[in-house]
């Protein structure tokens, strides 16, 4: 299916801004906002098997990062000298 939008410039602009953040094209982005939206509606009548597999499927087409070191979430790393 295929849906046009119309968006004021401000949002449009802050949408463009928040896909290449995440590292996304704008329609890619604007659909995983959709899906995240459709999943919180319906997440409610789900398993917790079936919430897990809804979660899975709605970060496919996100990038994969590497989990922080030890070292940048350390105490020290986030309090510094208020320790």
């Amino acid at each position: 299916m295929t849906v046009t939008i119309e968006l004021p410039p401000d949002m449009e602009s802050s949408l463009v801004a928040q896909a290449e953040a995440r590292g996304l094209p704008l329609a890619q982005y604007v659909e995983y906002i959709l899906r995240e939206q459709v999943s919180l509606h319906a997440d409610a009548a789900l398993s917790p098997a079936e919430r897990a597999a809804a979660w899975r499927e709605s970060v496919k087409g996100l990038p994969n990062t590497s989990p922080l070191s030890d070292e940048a979430i350390s105490r020290e790393s986030i309090y510094g000298d208020r320790s």
